[in-house]
């Protein structure tokens, strides 16, 4: 078996809608002046741009990683459905949200009531996170970090449930023999983040992988490549973060991309193969930004 998989991440959909006065109450008010002063860097040319370049790629699925809209105001997810649509099909796209896209405790409807289309697990119930989506032999299982948080924190939360949940579904899916692919948006590890906008239980969710294992667990949330690893029972899991899908003009390590993953079984063993394309430096083209090394 060999299995493509793309993922994207924090595309930071514009232009943002025109606000009410009544928008800018609480949070909202500190996020719409810093996003009036940071607007420039998510270039919605270069996101349809890197979007035409992974749909050429032919993958098997798609994963994406959340962060699609800024202030979680109604008329955003309008425009972040729309574009979930033109990345292809509900059953060959998976989504999890960012900490923007859970921005007010109002935003939390609208974020379950419209990307669920792309969050529904195939035989399970469709009662929240985690879900569980089969794709040949992936067990793609989507977990939800975003939580509002009070000014100035972007920090994100499994919770006790969810944690338990994904317990199950990690032995499930290796009783059944399948590559487990965790997405999240929160970098799912100690020192992934800075103060005030990382995963609060990272260390509950370490256990879990100490225990019950996975191949391979994708986030976004830091606007940039990421690899880390957590010890599983089998060995070291690896953890890759993929940068902004519409940063720009860009640095080494903040620019445009999208990474593509490889996912092949020899015998019984799975192997997988990381590479990044995206916004090549100094230019506007997209191209390939070479391999990311998985120890």
């Amino acid at each position: 078996m060999s299995f493509r998989l793309a993922h994207l991440s924090d595309p930071h959909i514009g232009p943002l809608p025109k606000p009410a006065l009544r928008d800018l109450m609480g949070k909202r008010l500190t996020g719409y002046m810093n996003w009036q002063r940071r607007a420039h860097i998510h270039n919605m040319d270069v996101l349809h741009a890197i979007v035409a370049d992974m749909q050429a790629q032919k993958p098997d699925h798609i994963a994406m990683t959340g962060d699609i809209v800024n202030l979680g105001m109604a008329a955003e997810f309008t425009l972040a459905k729309t574009w979930l649509e033109s990345l292809g099909p509900e059953h060959h796209v998976s989504f999890v949200p960012g900490n923007h896209d859970a921005y007010m405790n109002e935003s939390m409807s609208w974020l379950a009531e419209v990307f669920s289309p792309w969050t529904r697990s195939d035989s399970l119930p469709n009662t929240g996170y985690p879900y569980l989506r089969q794709r040949d032999e992936l067990a793609i299982i989507g977990l939800s970090s975003a939580i509002p948080t009070a000014p100035f924190l972007a920090s994100g939360h499994l919770g006790a449930e969810q944690c338990a949940a994904l317990a199950e579904l990690l032995d499930q899916a290796k009783a059944q023999g399948q590559a487990r692919i965790i997405l999240i948006h929160h970098p799912p590890y100690r020192k992934g983040a800075t103060i005030g906008r990382g995963l609060r239980d990272s260390d509950q969710f370490a256990k879990i992988i100490a225990r019950h294992g996975a191949e391979l667990i994708l986030h976004g949330h830091n606007h940039r490549t990421m690899t880390a690893y957590l010890p599983g029972p089998d060995g070291l899991v690896p953890i890759i973060g993929a940068g902004s899908a519409s940063a720009v003009p860009g640095t080494p390590k903040h620019h445009a991309l999208y990474n593509l993953y490889e996912i092949t079984r020899s015998e019984r063993r799975w192997t997988i193969k990381a590479s990044s394309r995206g916004l090549m430096p100094g230019t506007d083209q997209i191209g390939a930004l070479g391999p990311i090394k998985i120890d």
